[in-house]
């Protein structure tokens, strides 16, 4: 356990994983430890059928500061007495551990949701450009600082951001290094929806409760079709995915469609009319 206790916790309740970020004498700064809670949280709703959603969120004025630079950011910093001879190599194979969490959160087949309930800065940025949802308090605000510090946002702050709000406030974010309120947030497309502080994870546990009571299958081919969608630029590659969705998902849709057609017979309704 890292000094002063856990830097994150577990938690589960009615299908859903919870990660909240607990380390608010570090401005919530993720450390290796947070990371590792992650990357559990991640695996047990990738592998278990019970679990059918992930919230990450956090105590405190910040949601999360960035990266815990201190701490060296990922889970492989290798020799120290060899680091030197190849700097780079080394900075980028032990950075890779947050590139291949992000792409698990994208890959995972079932909704994964950000609720940011204070300042979002650098590595939270990135890592909700790879989640499903996001949400906000009022008061959240939301930053990219790499730039700031002589570096530029590695880990889907450029590439994946940029995908989700276009090239013009992906440069006021990535390259100025602005700082943006709740409000251009939720303008811009980065966030889905702004909830009350003091109401702001009953609303978020609402909205998940809503998507469980969608099928499963349908839910996770709809997050892999829109994926695909806006990685696939060809209209035609497009319509050919959207066939494929609809017949790999036929069977719920017909079962669904006879559930709708009885209800209306017991009703004493023409099952065949509007």
């Amino acid at each position: 356990m890292p000094e002063g206790g856990p830097h994150a916790t577990i938690t589960e309740d009615g299908g859903i994983i919870t990660v909240t970020i607990d380390r608010q004498e570090k401005r919530n700064a993720i450390s290796p430890s947070v990371t590792a809670a992650f990357w559990e949280a991640a695996n047990a709703l990738a592998d278990r059928d019970d679990l059918r959603c992930m919230v990450i969120t956090a105590k405190g004025p910040y949601f999360t500061a960035g990266l815990d630079l201190a701490a060296g950011g990922g889970t492989r910093p290798g020799n120290p007495e060899t680091m030197h001879l190849h700097p780079g190599w080394n900075f980028r194979r032990n950075y890779r551990s947050h590139h291949l969490l992000y792409d698990e959160f994208e890959a995972i087949e079932k909704p994964i949701i950000l609720a940011v309930q204070g300042v979002c800065l650098g590595a939270g940025v990135e890592m909700g450009m790879s989640c499903d949802f996001r949400f906000c308090t009022p008061n959240a605000e939301f930053g990219l600082t790499e730039v700031r510090l002589g570096a530029i946002a590695g880990s889907g702050g450029t590439s994946r951001l940029t995908r989700m709000i276009g090239p013009a406030w992906g440069k006021w974010l990535a390259m100025a290094g602005k700082r943006i309120d709740a409000q251009r947030a939720l303008m811009i497309g980065l966030v889905h929806e702004i909830f009350p502080e003091e109401t702001f994870l009953d609303e978020v546990y609402a909205f998940c409760r809503e998507l469980i009571a969608i099928q499963p299958e349908v839910l996770g081919l709809a997050k892999l079709a829109v994926d695909m969608y806006t990685d696939v630029q060809d209209r035609t590659v497009q319509r050919h995915i959207d066939r494929l969705a609809v017949t790999l998902t036929f069977d719920e849709f017909a079962k669904s469609m006879e559930r709708f057609k009885s209800r209306q017979r017991e009703a004493g309704q023409d099952p065949g009319r509007p």
